[in-house]
């Protein structure tokens, strides 16, 4: 089962280099709004992980770039959910340029930390009846 969402972005001047071509640190902020987008339409946000205990500290990134974005494009961002049996969150991105063409890709790997500073080694409870809700766990 895959759980997707695509967000759109508009690139600003304060992105790009002086070549006017995004600069190359700017897409791990994309892929950041990619799941803020994805999150909040699938009630897995920032703000609901919290409310439930946890953070959820990046642990790996990587990124492939592929074409250049520039000022003023509009980008969409494609933002999808791998599911793991691990207690961990990891999203896979494209990154699409104003024709449709894939201008970056990349993944991010996400664990669980308490408040008091501990890993879950298992799934968090909110984090299970998500999966069971969406219908990735029985």
């Amino acid at each position: 089962m895959t759980i997707r969402e695509t967000t759109t972005i508009r690139i600003r001047f304060n992105e790009t280099d002086p070549l006017g071509i995004v600069w190359h640190g700017n897409y791990i902020s994309y892929f950041e709004e990619g799941r803020e987008s994805f999150g909040r339409k699938h009630g897995l946000s920032y703000l609901d992980v919290k409310n439930n205990g946890f953070v959820t500290p990046i642990i790996e990134s990587t990124t492939k770039h592929k074409l250049p974005l520039k000022y003023g494009d509009i980008a969409t961002i494609e933002t999808t959910y791998e599911n793991s049996k691990s207690a961990k969150m990891i999203f896979t991105y494209k990154i699409f340029n104003p024709e449709g063409k894939v201008a970056c890709i990349g993944r991010t790997v996400q664990v669980f930390v308490n408040f008091e500073d501990e890993l879950a080694l298992t799934l968090p409870p909110f984090f299970e009846e998500w999966k069971k809700k969406e219908g990735i766990l029985k």
